[in-house]
């Protein structure tokens, strides 16, 4: 099993570029199945997500009292990867759920972000420090700059106190999460300079990215940019809220292979090689996110979910232009 999880790793950038993942390794996909991030660590290809911002999306954000519960039941399904936020406001309760889990922490991979208020050196140093105190966690997997707001020098900073906490052990990999191809040239850029500064590695690196993604936004520009250098791409939002479940395409592949329309984009998701974080307080919908490795959509099934529509459900800071 290690040799195939260890094979979809070394292919997957392959694969990616032909714009989904072959079949042949989609075969040896599993709930266990992992990628090996530019950091040299490993991340499980399914997420299990706890909420959106806070701010601009409170009913989709998982409320603290019950994120314990049902993260716990998440990894009792087969995740082991969480994906949290300083404004979800419920990091601890996540942290509370990886200690009684049961499960070895090296086993379990968590994520938080940077929020868009705590942008800039000094105030990411403070959020990561108050991240530490939430869990009470001696590591977090990943951490990424939650939104490309506060201009560039806020953006740049952040980023240097993310590599300076990498580098420190505190956090394993560090990325971004909505940022357009413009802000991800402006931090290649800035992580160049960085190494020029300071030496090779000391730019950091951009091991994952996340964004809204599915079939409605796809968003080919930044996973072109993200495949070209390797940085793997987070889906959240990957069932659209279930506003598109009622799509004829997607009813017509929910039918031929016998699976629900959140599998069937869960399933799209996996096959364009991104690491999908669906979110449910429902166990039974945690459930069924996760049973997606039984079929897989043949390339005109990819193909019939192809579209050019630009049409998101949550928000969009990658068109900010400060």
């Amino acid at each position: 099993m290690m040799r195939a999880i260890s094979r979809l790793s070394n292919l997957r950038g392959h694969f990616q570029q032909r714009g989904f993942v072959a079949a042949a390794t989609m075969a040896s996909m599993n709930i266990n199945s992992k990628y090996k991030m530019l950091s040299g660590y490993e991340i499980p290809v399914l997420g299990y997500g706890v909420g959106i911002s806070l701010s601009l999306f409170p009913v989709y954000q998982t409320p603290a009292d019950v994120a314990e519960d049902v993260t716990l039941y998440a990894f009792k399904t087969g995740y082991r990867h969480v994906d949290s936020a300083r404004v979800y406001r419920n990091e601890q309760p996540c942290a509370d759920a990886i200690r009684k889990a049961g499960i070895p922490r090296s086993e379990i991979f968590f994520t938080s972000k940077v929020p868009p208020r705590s942008m800039g050196y000094d105030k990411t140093k403070e959020s990561i420090n108050s991240s530490f105190k939430q869990t009470g966690l001696d590591y977090i997997d990943l951490y990424l700059i939650h939104a490309p707001y506060g201009g560039k020098d806020a953006r740049n900073g952040s980023w240097r106190a993310l590599v300076e906490a990498k580098q420190a052990g505190l956090i394993h990999s560090i990325g971004v999460s909505n940022y357009g191809v413009h802000h991800l040239n402006e931090l290649e850029a800035y992580i160049k300079e960085l190494e020029g500064s300071y030496g090779k590695g000391k730019g950091g690196e951009i091991s994952v990215g996340q964004w809204e993604l599915h079939p409605w936004l796809a968003r080919k520009d930044i996973v072109d940019w993200c495949n070209e250098r390797g940085v793997i791409c987070e889906a959240y939002s990957p069932l659209i809220r279930g506003q598109r479940f009622g799509e004829k395409a997607l009813q017509d592949l929910s039918k031929k292979h016998g699976k629900t329309p959140a599998q069937v984009l869960m399933r799209w998701s996996l096959q364009k090689g991104f690491v999908p974080l669906p979110k449910s307080v429902t166990p039974s919908r945690i459930e069924e996110n996760a049973d997606v490795y039984d079929f897989e959509l043949e390339p005109e099934d990819m193909k019939a979910l192809e579209t050019t529509a630009y049409e998101h459900c949550a928000w969009d800071p990658t068109t900010s232009s400060d």
